[in-house]
């Protein structure tokens, strides 16, 4: 099994270590060309700036072959910036990749200096979240399931192949947000 991690800005470093936190055997791959994307089983879009990270998959040549890839039934986990990617909509502006039936609102919980570590249930795990700028889920689809809320709000959803996070796990010492997307990874392999 291959993971990549889209390495084009973000937290790319930490994700790659809490996937070989939970098995070593499983290859890394750190995704910048369309060869590289051809090479994974399942693909991780990093926190960063979401405005940079859409215009470095436009200028790098990733957008369609990404988005192929998601409709064909690779599965994806967007956080925080990758959850605005991957969204249908975004408030105030056009959608990315549209794959994923949420309204998100940028910086939803404000500025960096209001960024904070909550806690909540994961799909039955107890978890710690980190939010940095993180976006708010304003609406979610009937086809979408929350696993897990913050102050009542959806922090993390799930769509058939498609994972999002407005957090970060991999902030954390936690792997098994990480373990959980390489579930859903194995099952599609």
């Amino acid at each position: 099994m291959t993971i990549g991690v889209l390495a084009l800005q973000g937290s790319v470093a930490e994700h790659i270590k809490m996937i070989k936190s939970v098995n070593k055997k499983i290859d890394t791959v750190m995704v910048r060309t369309i060869d590289d994307l051809a090479a994974v089983d399942g693909l991780i879009i990093p926190g960063g700036e979401s405005t940079t990270l859409r215009r470095l998959i436009e200028e790098f040549g990733l957008f369609t072959p990404i988005k192929e890839r998601i409709v064909a039934g690779m599965p994806v986990w967007g956080t925080c910036a990758g959850l605005i990617l991957l969204a249908d909509r975004i408030e105030g502006e056009s959608p990315c990749l549209s794959v994923l039936d949420v309204d998100v609102k940028r910086n939803g919980y404000g500025r960096h200096s209001d960024s904070f570590v909550g806690e909540g249930d994961f799909d039955g795990m107890y978890v710690n979240m980190v939010f940095i700028r993180a976006p708010h889920i304003t609406r979610v689809g009937d086809n979408v399931t929350v696993l897990a809320e913050c102050d009542e709000r959806p922090v993390a959803v799930r769509s058939g192949n498609v994972l999002a996070t407005a957090f970060h796990p991999e902030m954390t010492r936690d792997n098994r947000v990480h373990k959980y997307f390489c579930n859903m990874v194995e099952a599609k392999i």
